[in-house]
């Protein structure tokens, strides 16, 4: 019977690798090898997805996931958060999965489980939301850094309703996520931004071109996207870099707080991939270390008393500590 039920599971909420492919999305990425890589991520997160929805003991999902390779691992463990999830709000689910992860064997994935927590946001009804946060108490970055499932939310709806999400530039309505619903759509466009990375193959071009798309109030966030995918992911090579840090003009420090995140995200995870060393250094003019303690001497862990979230006091003392002139930043 658990096999027909995670057979069902599957084909109601788990898209195929084809699907889920450039090609399959009609994104119109010519193929090469570094968008093979790029399209290789959402391919593991399907795995991962596929590996958690049959309900199997952590210790079994644990393998499973552990046998991808180090630099994929965090996104089949993303697939992985979102299949518990689902599993956690179903009736009759054992509502403890998600935390067992997180804390578990997750915890060094922590930033991207909680992606994977919006990806299940995407395919739940909105009432069934205040179900999907688990209880971490004592997870580090917990709740601060909770605001990343709203992010995979609009990631997920970008890629796979793009004409409506990057084409009409549709808002999401308010969600009262965190208790603070009016910053609910800018946790929102740094998803976008990331899904931009990734709808347009990495191409520092076309992701520029996408977001100017956007009115202007909404670029911030955007770019903020876009340095955290573009680090954490890769999909571009050095002069390709030099180009889109040009591109951000303006916002270079909001695309340099997306590569301090993602560093942080890299790091935490104990695995820290060349092109994330190449961006940190290209987009920010950060060493790996110097990213890490700028995100590590910035931490905000208490919303503000006028209800700004923690998570964005954070963003904003990274964007300030970027602006900031500093001797022992690299040269950019």
């Amino acid at each position: 019977m658990s096999s027909l039920l995670g057979a069902l599971r599957k084909l109601m909420f788990a898209p195929s690798l084809a699907s889920v492919g450039f090609e399959g999305r009609g994104f119109g990425v010519p193929p090469t090898p570094a968008t093979a890589r790029l399209e290789s991520i959402p391919q593991s997160v399907v795995c991962g997805f596929e590996w958690g929805i049959d309900a199997p003991a952590l210790w079994e999902a644990e393998r499973r996931l552990d046998m991808v390779e180090p630099e994929m691992r965090g996104f089949a463990y993303e697939g992985a958060a979102m299949a518990f999830t689902i599993l956690d709000v179903m009736p009759g689910g054992r509502k403890d999965r998600t935390a067992e992860l997180m804390s578990g064997p997750g915890l060094p994935h922590v930033f991207l489980t909680y992606i994977g927590i919006g990806f299940a946001m995407a395919r739940l009804p909105r009432p069934l939301w205040k179900k999907v946060l688990p209880d971490l108490d004592g997870v580090p970055f917990h709740p601060t850094m909770s605001w990343l499932a709203v992010d995979g939310y609009a990631f997920d709806r970008a890629y796979f309703d793009t004409g409506k999400w990057v084409g009409e530039q549709f808002v999401p309505k308010p969600y009262p996520w965190a208790g603070a619903p009016a910053y609910f759509p800018r946790a929102c466009d740094q998803g976008i931004g990331r899904a931009l990375w990734f709808i347009n193959g990495g191409d520092p071009v076309k992701v520029a071109e996408a977001v100017n798309r956007f009115p202007a109030g909404r670029r911030p966030d955007l770019w903020s996207g876009v340095g955290l995918a573009s680090t954490f992911a890769g999909g571009c090579d050095q002069p390709g870099l030099v180009r889109l840090r040009e591109s951000a003009g303006e916002h270079r420090d909001e695309l340099g707080l997306g590569v301090v995140f993602a560093v942080k995200a890299r790091t935490f995870s104990s695995f820290v991939p060349p092109h994330t060393r190449r961006a940190a250094r290209t987009l920010a003019g950060l060493s790996i270390d110097e990213a890490v303690d700028l995100a590590d001497s910035t931490e905000v862990t208490e919303d503000a008393e006028d209800g700004t979230p923690a998570y964005e006091l954070w963003r904003q003392n990274i964007r300030d500590g970027l602006a900031a002139p500093s001797a022992g930043r690299l040269s950019a």
